[in-house]
């Protein structure tokens, strides 16, 4: 029988409509469970079981909701911490076969009791809804699950069956509204991530307007100056010029792997003579580091994109951490600075652009999507050694002319990088070594040991 069309949505609104009384059943299977790899802790290999609720009967056009309740979990929580109230997130996988083919995506909240070390895992139940829209009997077969904890710092543990598993529901879909013939819809593509959704990069239009018109001679052109980021750089006298705060999805390049992150960043510049004094600001931290950090291991530099009538990148950095970052204490993220010195005549966007934290000796590179939004405009005025295409550095000469680096936005969650709560990029790692995502920049750390001790 050819797939079925399904139409996932998690979470979402909409009547649940089912013939007849839900049926569950529970099944078992053999499980490998990996923990994140910056733990150093082995595959756990245990069995799941799982309790699937779904209706026995329904028509084409109903749109059902699915239940996975984890009776057992594969693994438990590690001898190495206790995990608090409202810590852990589960996100699954069930395959559907029959009448319908693909996956459907599940998740559950952030609830669960305080769970000690070495007990068991207790799991939220999750739940997704699907549409119907062929008619025949559709199974529904439990398999790979990620298990998020989001403190001290998010990390995930992945689990997947490691034997063919039997289907644990089977619905039976009667005539009852047209089809459509097509195949699975995408849910949430990341397992295990911290959802909330993530900001697209180039959604907000900071910069929108000039001010209505180019500047002549120095003297101020009438309308449209209020917009932020939109200031022209020589109208009047004005010398400050406040970028709009945009929102950044960052592809992130780490020692341990490939993450993605959203933050808020905002680009403010000073006139300075014929150049510009950058000012590039994150938003607050949004969490407290998890171990003491010694003095200068942490610098984040950044290229700020040009656009419009000049091209290239600027330099803007921060300065090293000067002072212990104590155990609990916020991670307060730096200005990062540097100076423009405009290369063109005319209308010149400033965006966010490639992010660099070295830390430790090591180094993560976080690249914005192509379309990322414009945080400042600016009326400049070609400058002798400038900017456009040319090379520079932060503290006060040209930008650099190199490439921005191309990025996309993945999509999918942080992991649970993900970004929650304030926008802020957020935590990726373990306490044990990782890159940490924090208040709008990628803080990367080499194990803890040998940050604690000088040497």
């Amino acid at each position: 029988m050819s797939a079925a069309g399904i139409a996932l949505m998690l979470g979402g609104a909409g009547i649940v409509l089912a013939a007849s009384p839900a049926q569950a059943a529970e099944v078992s299977y053999a499980t490998e469970c990996v923990p994140p790899p910056i733990s150093g802790l082995p595959p756990v290999q245990g069995t799941t079981k799982v309790l699937l609720t779904a209706p026995a009967e329904a028509k084409v056009g109903d749109e059902i909701e699915v239940v996975w309740k984890t009776v057992d979990a594969a693994s438990k929580n590690p001898d190495v911490l206790d995990l608090g109230k409202d810590t852990v997130k589960p996100t699954g996988t069930i395959t559907l076969g029959g009448a319908a083919s693909g996956e459907l995506k599940l998740e559950g909240p952030r609830q669960n009791p305080p769970i000690p070390k070495n007990s068991p895992m207790l799991l939220p139940d999750m739940k997704a809804k699907l549409k119907l829209e062929k008619a025949g009997e559709i199974t529904l077969t439990p398999g790979a699950y990620t298990i998020n904890v989001s403190k001290p710092i998010s990390t995930d543990t992945k689990c997947a069956p490691k034997e063919t598993v039997r289907p644990g529901a089977t619905i039976k879909v009667t005539e009852g509204g047209s089809s459509t013939g097509g195949t699975t819809s995408g849910g949430t593509d990341s397992g295990g991530t911290t959802t909330g959704g993530t900001t697209s990069g180039g959604t907000t239009t900071g910069g929108t307007t000039s001010a209505g018109g180019t500047t002549s001679g120095g003297s101020t052109t009438g309308g449209g100056s209020t917009t932020s980021g939109g200031s022209t750089g020589g109208s009047g006298g004005e010398t400050d010029f406040p970028g709009k705060e945009v929102s950044v999805a960052y592809a992130c390049k780490t020692p341990i792997g490939d993450k993605n992150a959203t933050s808020p960043v905002r680009i403010s510049a000073k006139k300075n003579g014929g150049a510009y004094d950058l000012t590039v600001k994150f938003s607050k931290s949004v969490m407290d580091s998890p171990i003491d950090i010694p003095a200068d291991q942490v610098k984040p530099s950044m290229e700020v994109k040009l656009g419009g009538a000049d091209k290239g990148t600027v330099k803007v950095e921060g300065p090293l951490n000067k002072e212990v970052i104590k155990t609990g204490a916020p991670i307060e993220i730096p200005d990062l600075t540097g100076t423009y010195k405009p290369g063109a005549s005319g209308t010149s966007t400033l965006s966010p652009g490639v992010l660099t934290v070295m830390a430790a000796g090591t180094t993560t590179t976080c690249t914005p999507p192509a379309d990322v939004a414009v945080s400042l405009e600016l009326d400049t005025s070609a400058q002798p050694g400038g900017a456009s295409g040319g090379t520079g550095s932060s503290g006060g000469a040209a930008a650099s002319g190199g490439t921005e680096g191309g990025g996309t936005d993945s999509g999918g969650g942080l992991a649970a990088t993900g970004a929650e709560g304030d926008g802020a990029l957020r935590a990726l790692g373990l306490v044990a070594g990782t890159a940490i995502l924090l208040g709008g920049a990628v803080f990367t750390f080499t194990p803890w040991r040998r940050l604690r001790s000088p040497r």
